[in-house]
């Protein structure tokens, strides 16, 4: 069966489970045509992401004006469908958070798309986020393309449901994947009991690699990583607050910071403001195989996010027989389990969320072990990538 893959960024170091599922996907003979709107000159640090920029199509790589051409053969060769597309463009410009003119770029872009798929004889589009990849997608099967569906992830898509016209992509769908059954609760919040039945759990998931990486005992050294991109919602401010309790209290730890973003600058000047330079460090984009060093070389993995989907480094640290310390928020307690293989706390506590620390940072290595071999029982039976793309791969087929 051949399918195609459309992604607002692609690839990009934050979303190495799309690349993920599309290899599962080949692996099950599936034939996969990438295509994404930018990222193309996106600098890159693993070379599987290297290898697959070679391997997709960018809407946008010669520019807006490269819209222009496919917009008029598609107006010329389909005149109904492409008012009609017109026509649902301009409704989901209603009352969302982009104005008017960005869908009717976004019909552009689907006019651009439908040629693409039809010379590869594509049977079905899967997007992922529920933003304007998933608009695009909609907008192409509007025109005459094939049924689309797209996979759900948070939180960016329950911040603003009505604004993204959520439940209209979800009905024109032909299924919609969720990462958790938290996720499909908000789903069914935005569409009518008789389209409940099309949304499904499709858990993201490890490749192999992950899974059978051979046993590292955890270190005596008190060291504790978080990984992900600096930003608000991942509450690397917060961490940093927690970290001053813990200097103040004489606790031995160090942190380090596996990533970069947006929010850098402001942390590294509460690093400076707390005197946290000899406990914290940041190594800025890495690439997955230092990340699994950093992860290694860490106590536990500590994640105390404000709002989350199903955070896939929380799936690989615990692949790694790393427990961890994260909030309860949207799927996170659906895999980490309190005093079992990781540590709960409220988001935004940051009194609970230093107690944490603390408490891991006290206890003995052979029950950090014990937490991080019941942590990798877990992850293994929820989200290894063959499984769940498997369970992809028959939706897919029923749409056949």
């Amino acid at each position: 069966m051949r399918i195609a893959y459309f992604i607002n960024q692609y690839p990009k170091v934050s979303h190495s489970f799309i690349r993920r599922e599309i290899l599962a996907l080949e692996r099950q003979g599936f034939e996969v045509q990438r295509i994404a709107l930018r990222g193309w000159d996106a600098e890159l640090v693993d070379a599987e992401d290297v290898s697959e920029r070679d391997k997709t199509r960018y809407v946008l790589q010669g520019g807006v004006k490269e819209l222009l051409m496919p917009v008029l053969q598609v107006l010329r060769e389909r005149p109904r469908a492409f008012f009609s597309a017109l026509w649902l463009a301009l409704r989901m410009g209603r009352r969302a958070d982009r104005a008017w003119p960005y869908h009717l770029i976004y019909l552009a872009e689907a006019c651009r798309l439908l040629p693409w798929l039809q010379a590869f004889g594509a049977e079905h589009v899967h997007a992922h986020f529920g933003t304007n990849s998933t608009e695009v997608v909609m907008l192409a099967n509007a025109l005459g393309g094939p049924a689309y569906s797209f996979t759900v992830h948070g939180p960016e898509e329950f911040d603003k449901p009505q604004f993204i016209h959520l439940g209209e992509k979800v009905r024109r769908s032909a299924f919609v994947a969720a990462i958790s059954s938290y996720g499909r609760s908000q789903l069914y919040r935005w569409v009518d009991h008789g389209h409940w039945a099309k949304v499904k759990v499709v858990h993201c998931g490890l490749e192999r690699a992950f899974h059978e990486v051979p046993a590292v005992p955890v270190p005596s050294v008190p060291r504790l990583v978080c990984v992900g991109r600096l930003c608000e919602q991942k509450g690397q401010l917060l961490l940093m607050e927690a970290a001053r309790l813990l200097a103040v209290k004489g606790v031995a730890f160090e942190m380090v910071l596996a990533g970069d973003g947006e929010m850098r600058g402001q942390i590294e000047a509460l690093i400076t403001q707390h005197g946290l330079q000899a406990h914290v460090r940041i190594t800025g984009w890495i690439s997955s195989e230092q990340v699994r060093a950093e992860m290694l070389a860490a106590r536990a993995m500590v994640l105390p996010s404000f709002a989350e989907g199903l955070p896939v480094v929380i799936m690989e640290a615990m692949a790694l027989r790393r427990p961890v310390l994260t909030t309860f928020v949207a799927g996170i307690p659906e895999l980490v389990r309190q005093g079992e293989n990781g540590w709960l706390f409220p988001a935004g506590a940051v009194e609970e969320l230093a107690d944490a620390l603390q408490d891991c940072l006290a206890q003995p290595v052979e029950v950090l072990q014990r937490m991080g071999e019941a942590a990798y029982q877990r992850v293994l039976v929820r989200h290894d990538i063959d499984t769940e793309a498997a369970r992809l791969a028959a939706l897919f087929k029923a749409q056949a």
